[in-house]
């Protein structure tokens, strides 16, 4: 890990600012600076999920990993979501022979946890393209719900934190994380949808679906934050990494994400974006009724 020569609170602060910078300008460039944004951060999170792993003695294959995200990537630059099915297909299909031929034991293991690497740390972040992208006759992209989600996501990570400091008593999920207390997950929850409410109201939402959408961001930021946890307790390490000075590593500080990018883009490609399924349905029972 790189030294500031700063103080560990100074030194969270400076990387989580200059992080955050870097972030929202690729988001709102969009197009090419955020798909080598998304690039950077799967070539690092996926090196630090092999990492944990081989720390529990699994080997999944890094290389399988990386060129599945390459393919991956480009398919969902370019739109072609035709390609998807088959790019999955076919990875899987490569992470059993790799293993099969090149791998170590224990074999299944190493095939599990390399078609998950693939899931988790390449084919969910990329959704974040796809909810960039999104556009209606309403709203031209889905700069805003990005923006919306985001804020969400950390006003849950301010909420839990100081709710569950202050007032916290009950344990969350004491086995996979002992300092997440009830109160802070409650907390983090008023947080985040308050601030959905806010962006949603900028930016011209429905305050019902403004406030659907801060509940889907802050509860499955709070799932994705313990899905890592699970990963790193089972893999017996307590950061992902050292990547992030005063944060660990990529996968400490995205966690929350991961799982929340694909919800929330299918909350709004069906709900905000693309509704005409609504409306076919709604007449179908309306005949059948």
């Amino acid at each position: 890990m790189i030294d500031l020569g700063l103080n560990k609170n100074a030194t969270r602060m400076l990387t989580g600012f200059i992080m955050g910078t870097v972030v929202m300008s690729c988001i709102i460039l969009g197009d090419f600076a955020l798909l080598l944004l998304l690039l950077f951060m799967l070539v690092v999170g996926s090196k630090e999920y092999v990492r944990m792993l081989n720390h529990k003695g699994f080997y999944p294959s890094l290389k399988v990993i990386y060129i599945t995200e390459a393919i991956l990537a480009t398919v969902v630059y370019f739109k072609r979501f035709d390609l998807v099915g088959i790019t999955l297909t076919i990875c899987a299909m490569a992470s059993f022979m790799w293993v099969l031929f090149r791998g170590r034991q224990p074999y299944i293991a190493n095939v599990a946890t390399t078609l998950l690497g693939m899931v988790y740390c390449g084919w969910f972040p990329l959704h974040l393209i796809f909810l960039r992208d999104l556009s209606c006759a309403k709203y031209d992209s889905g700069l805003g719900f990005v923006v919306l989600m985001f804020m969400s996501i950390l006003l849950t990570d301010v909420g839990c934190y100081y709710i569950g400091t202050k007032f916290g008593k009950n344990k969350l999920a004491p086995v996979i994380s002992p300092n997440k207390t009830i109160e802070g997950s409650i907390g983090g929850m008023f947080f985040a949808i308050i601030g959905a409410m806010i962006i949603g109201l900028y930016i011209g939402l429905q305050w019902y679906l403004a406030l659907i959408a801060g509940i889907l961001c802050t509860v499955f930021a709070q799932i994705g934050d313990l899905c890592e946890s699970l990963i790193k307790r089972d893999a017996g390490v307590k950061d992902s990494g050292t990547s992030l000075p005063g944060h660990g590593g990529f996968l400490d500080r995205t966690d929350s994400f991961v799982l929340t990018i694909p919800i929330m883009y299918y909350f709004c490609k069906c709900f905000i974006f693309h509704t005409e399924w609504i409306t076919t349905l709604t007449n179908w029972l309306k005949d059948l009724l």
